[in-house]
């Protein structure tokens, strides 16, 4: 049986699962520019980092002006041991795409939708890397937050994109990137990847160096990602149906060769550290052998990744 026809069997096969394995399973507007700047920095201005752990404390201009009185926590996404009246504290969690992101900061600031989709827009004004090429997905970055109701969304986005500098800084991601043959923003797309493909921070190195290994094989090999073809088609979950495969999206990985477009959710700095350090080893392919206790598995070729298929789909009878 080749590839092609274990990847439909297997797909027929799951049609009625309640969860199918997870994607990876067969892996196998013109303004002026003076203005922009004028922007860019109001936002700058607007956020103040935390010296400790991953909190930024948003601030809007008209906010007092006083540090919060305690800024001693010491663990990696602690929040502020004193919260002051009227703040909200918000948690974006790693992986999420950034649809996701502005409806939750919609919510928590009882600010329209629109107006985060607005200054999401204007990639500039918040102070995006150049190599983001002006879109805001991927560099959302995922922490703590401790928001003002003074702050505008346009502070708020620029906030996240800050935090994402300084982890971009931390992880050395434009001289990293060039190491190993990539542009900061592929790295930045393996990194999402890597994020939306694992379950166990553990497995990210081994991920990572499957996509690059995929990458620079030779006859070159499409990467037949799930989770991308879902970000393509605006789609939540895991279970990709044929129709899915046959989308003409860019993002669909199986019918394209190469990376997608861009970042498919915001990863976070242990995702940027596997995509700019992958594991050493010959693997090509992962798969979720056991969905219920979070078990990947590693094949470096066809006859491998059979093997695992087929464990998998024995946890899924027996389990």
């Amino acid at each position: 049986m080749n590839i092609e026809d274990l990847l439909r069997e297997t797909l027929s096969d799951m049609a009625h699962e309640e969860q199918p394995p997870p994607p990876g399973r067969f892996f196998p507007a013109n303004r002026n520019r003076s203005r922009r700047r004028g922007l860019a920095l109001t936002a700058a201005a607007a956020v103040t980092v935390m010296a400790v752990g991953s909190t930024l404390v948003v601030q809007g201009l008209s906010s007092p002006a006083a540090a919060p009185k305690d800024l001693t926590g010491r663990g990696s996404g602690e929040t502020l041991a004193e919260t002051r009246p009227g703040q909200t504290t918000l948690t974006v969690r790693e992986g999420q795409r950034l649809t996701q992101i502005l409806k939750q900061l919609s919510t928590a600031t009882g600010r329209p939708l629109a107006e985060f989709e607005r200054a999401a827009r204007d990639g500039e004004a918040l102070g995006l890397p150049a190599y983001a090429k002006g879109a805001l997905e991927g560099f959302a970055f995922p922490a703590t937050y401790e928001v003002s109701p003074a702050s505008s969304p346009g502070e708020l986005l620029a906030a996240m994109v800050t935090r994402f500098n300084r982890a971009a800084e931390d992880s050395d991601l434009v001289n990293g990137a060039r190491h190993v043959g990539r542009t900061p923003l592929e790295i930045m797309t393996i990194a999402s990847i890597v994020q939306a493909e694992s379950t166990d921070k553990r497995d990210m190195p081994k991920i990572a160096r499957v996509i690059h290994n995929r990458l620079n094989h030779t006859p070159e090999m499409t990467l037949q990602l799930d989770s991308t073809i879902m970000y393509g088609l605006n789609k939540f979950g895991a279970k990709v149906s044929n129709e899915d495969l046959r989308s003409r999206s860019p993002y669909n990985t199986y019918a394209h060769l190469g990376l997608p477009p861009g970042p498919i959710c915001n990863p976070g700095a242990a995702a940027i550290k596997a995509a700019l350090k992958p594991a050493a080893g010959p693997w090509l392919y992962f798969v979720r052998t056991d969905p219920e206790k979070g078990i990947t598995k590693f094949a470096s070729s066809e006859s491998e990744f059979i093997k695992l298929v087929e464990e998998y789909k024995k946890n899924r009878r027996t389990g």
